[in-house]
């Protein structure tokens, strides 16, 4: 059966390329397998991203071991917590569609037969999961895994506190000893920061949705599990190419759909919508927002991990990680066992045998955290095309709340107010003109967040945005408004003191104004000027579409 490297590795017509072959070292044996592109996102400027140097030597390995020739090729990635908070967060969401063109460039150009795609973090996991379904040749996920908690005045904590400490320190609740004490142990190695932040919510997707093996989403990165797990992803790609089993194959509409479900069961990040979404797009799956809230109604919510609870990700490992998770959906036959996955079996034939070691960390489904899933979509006068909440980080009190909306047209502006005690019990803090167009780059909100919860404010206050948050943030805290600011939706049109009504349990967020009201702010309403007009952003800007369309690129 002909190969896609056939095209710069048989016949004479090819001797040209194979004498460029030859000169990055490769033999006749090496020229003449199935050569697989080990695409790794190595830096050393990303916690989780500093391992996988080790990470892509074992999948190397495994690709030998199986009788391919891998090839190593670069990936970039951006460290959401490092960009956080200034203009480097502009970069975060756009790097996404970055890196799935530089994957499709990189494997197109080359004629790679398979690929084993080694990410970590925020964008990086779903830019590669969008490139393996744009390709649609054989692909498997295998991450970096997991960092294990910090400690900090004797809790188990993760990079969420650490944000949060910096409000505590602001509101005098801690000193500068102690802020110093937690800034030097909450992150204590590499890995991808310890909670169900938006890193650790893609790698355990990757597993529910069938692109990666079990325990690609929980083997903390220091356990020898973890390069197990990478020579065995190696391994498994040759067996893919084998049986011909494509992206394409995985990520159909019932396997987007278990993944939701998983998403429920688990409380990931609100990112891991936008992200569905885009992926969704690339592999020809159409998905509606609407389909969320349908699974939310009747998927419990089975865990609570930082910044939800005090679990970390290593604690849902040791109780048997997602496949415990997934077991415990099938209960109530919440998920569709005769999927393929990339293990080259069905759903239903990973999760022979596996069992939930620890129902303090995975509820057992009788008795869940909620009837609810974690995550839902709103919709109402200021979010007409719906917008995101991590209901599963939501206090109880907060989940229907009415208040003044204390209006800002940048995050600077409004961590200022929030820092210097302008915000008080019962606000509503609106942050706008920070989506995909207008930010440009549809900014995290980490820093207001974590302020509003180190001053003790994240049961009293509510953060509506047309921006992200990330997956750190807890509290009602309201993104993705669509359509946002500057495509001119009517989050713009919101007055300093307007009384804003949040309804989570009924998907409902409103307005306090009148029809009349709203048509006579329209009509005077001037969009803003963008805020960056050169450079890759300045494009970007021009291109991107909504957050409810996945903020894809048009």
């Amino acid at each position: 059966m002909p190969r896609r490297s056939d095209n710069i590795t048989a016949g004479p017509e090819r001797t040209p390329n194979r004498a460029l072959l030859r000169a990055c070292g490769y033999t006749d044996e090496e020229i003449n397998r199935p050569l697989i592109g080990v695409v790794s996102a190595y830096s050393e400027i990303i916690p989780g991203h500093i391992n996988l140097d080790k990470i892509a030597a074992a999948v190397k390995t495994g690709v030998s071991m199986a009788g391919g020739t891998p090839v190593l090729v670069p990936a970039i990635g951006v460290c959401d917590g490092i960009a956080m908070g200034h203009i480097g967060m502009k970069y975060s969401l756009a790097s996404r569609e970055l890196i799935a063109d530089s994957v499709e460039t990189l494997a197109n150009a080359h004629q790679l037969d398979g690929l084993v795609l080694i990410p970590n973090c925020d964008k990086i996991v779903p830019g590669m999961l969008m490139a393996a379904a744009r390709l649609n040749i054989p692909s498997i996920i295998v991450s970096g895994g997991p960092m294990l908690a910090g400690h900090f005045m004797g809790q188990e904590i993760s990079l969420s506190k650490t944000f949060e400490a910096v409000g505590s320190y602001k509101a005098g609740i801690i000193n500068a000893d102690q802020l110093n004490d937690c800034e030097c142990n909450s992150c204590p190695g590499c890995g991808s920061c310890a909670g169900m932040y938006t890193a650790n919510s893609m790698n355990c997707l990757s597993e529910a949705i069938g692109m990666a093996l079990p325990g690609n989403g929980t083997v903390p990165a220091v356990h020898a599990a973890r390069i197990h797990l990478a020579k065995h992803a190696g391994m498994k790609i040759m067996e893919l190419i084998e049986k011909d089993i494509k992206p394409r194959d995985i990520l159909n509409p019932k396997a987007f759909r278990n993944a939701l479900t998983c998403e429920m069961a688990l409380g990931c990040s609100t990112n891991t919508v936008l992200h569905l979404l885009a992926i969704a797009h690339e592999a020809g799956v159409e998905l509606d927002l609407a389909l969320l809230n349908e699974l939310s109604a009747k998927v419990p919510n089975l865990c609570h991990l930082a910044p939800a609870g005090d679990h970390h990700i290593e604690e849902l490992y040791m109780a048997g990680g997602i496949p415990a998770v997934m077991k415990e959906l099938t209960k109530r036959d919440l998920l569709d066992l005769t999927l393929i996955t990339a293990t080259g079996k069905t759903v239903g034939e990973n999760l022979e045998g596996v069992v939930n070691k620890n129902p303090e960390v995975i509820r057992p489904i009788e008795n869940p955290y909620s009837q609810t899933g974690g995550i839902a979509v709103l919709w109402g006068n200021i979010a007409e095309k719906g917008c995101v909440v991590k209901r599963s980080a939501v206090a109880p009190e907060m989940m229907v709340h009415s208040g003044p909306a204390r209006v800002f047209d940048s995050e600077e502006d409004a961590i200022e107010a929030i820092y210097t005690g302008k915000i008080v019990k019962g606000d509503v803090v609106v942050i706008r003109y920070e989506g995909p167009k207008g930010g440009p780059g549809m900014r995290e909100m980490l820093n207001p967040t974590s302020a509003l919860a180190g001053m003790k404010l994240d049961k009293d206050v509510a953060l509506i945005t047309d921006g992200r948050f990330s997956g750190a943030s807890r509290g009602a805290s309201i993104g993705h408004v669509s359509p946002e600011a500057a495509s001119g939706g009517n989050i713009a049109l919101i007055e300093e003191g307007d009384i804003i009504e949040i309804d989570i349990p009924n998907s409902r967020v409103h307005l306090a104004i009148s029809d009349e009201e709203m048509a006579a702010r329209r009509a005077k309403f001037v969009p803003r000027e963008p805020n960056i007009k050169t450079g890759w952003l300045a494009r970007y800007a021009r291109q991107v579409t909504s957050a409810d369309q996945g903020a894809i690129l048009e």
